[in-house]
């Protein structure tokens, strides 16, 4: 069948479908229109064909490829590690506003493939970077990041702050997973496929973030800065918890949806 034909057959989103049939011909969607009547040798159209099947069981389209671009980055990604999104490129802005205003050390909490401690690292290279996860096989998809980008970032396995040295950190970042467990997106679109862990923060999703604050304060130097990516209704909730814990300057900032999505504060105590 010519490319024209694959993708009108392919049953899914036509934009998908050029996406999968470009991944698997090694060609991008303008060849796709350019060549429409052109013939596919039947080994690249029976492999575009088993993936059409898989996204149309639905397997995220980022799992298929193998690969999710994040920042200026293109990430790994594989199914122990959740798909970065494009919301938390706001949350590499931050970061990046706190480093140019003087954080030199940097711990990204459940990192999962790299992507915030890799965008901070690649923006400045002169700052160090630790990222941490508590999957072994989310900090290996890291590490590859890591090692294909050329970035040197200190990667270490850890359930929070469970295993990590006695340091002091000037910025504490994290997308921590911060779903309900009973939420019912859960069971729709990618997250079906996502890993839980990466996902589920608790009965009220909560739980990860209220951890982190309580244990975060001896890990931050003064003036040190946590911040945390959230669920749209969640704000209020975690704006209450770092206060109660005492940090100070505490703001919230919105996503590209003008969604409340990105809370932090600062230590003074």
């Amino acid at each position: 069948m010519t490319p024209g034909e694959l993708v009108r057959r392919a049953g899914i989103d036509r934009g998908e479908a050029e996406t999968l049939l470009g991944h698997v011909l090694k060609v991008d969607r303008a060849w796709l229109f350019a060549h429409a009547d052109e013939w596919v040798c039947e080994a690249a159209a029976l492999k575009f064909q088993h993936l059409v099947e898989a996204r149309r069981k639905g397997e995220p389209l980022a799992y298929l490829l193998r690969y999710r671009d994040f920042w200026t980055l293109r990430l790994s990604v594989n199914q122990h590690v959740m798909i970065p999104r494009r919301e938390t490129e706001h949350l590499v802005e931050w970061a990046i506003e706190c480093i140019d205003a003087g954080a030199t050390r940097i711990l990204d909490l459940g990192t999962g493939s790299g992507a915030i401690a890799l965008a901070c690292k690649a923006e400045r290279p002169a700052t160090e970077v630790w990222g941490i996860d508590s999957s072994k096989d989310a900090l290996a998809c890291a590490e590859a990041n890591g090692r294909s980008l050329g970035l040197d970032v200190r990667w270490v396995v850890s359930n929070w702050f469970g295993a990590l040295p006695t340091a002091e950190w000037d910025l504490l970042i994290s997308n921590p997973p911060y779903i309900a467990a009973n939420d019912v997106h859960l069971t729709q679109g990618d997250l079906r496929a996502e890993p839980s862990s990466a996902l589920v923060g608790g009965a009220t999703g909560l739980e990860a973030i209220e951890r982190i604050t309580e244990e975060a304060p001896p890990f931050l130097t003064m003036g040190g800065w946590l911040l945390f990516e959230h669920g749209y209704d969640q704000s209020l909730t975690v704006q209450a918890a770092l206060r109660a814990r005492g940090f100070a300057n505490i703001a919230t900032r919105s996503d590209w949806s003008g969604l409340a999505r990105l809370t932090g504060g600062q230590w003074w105590n």
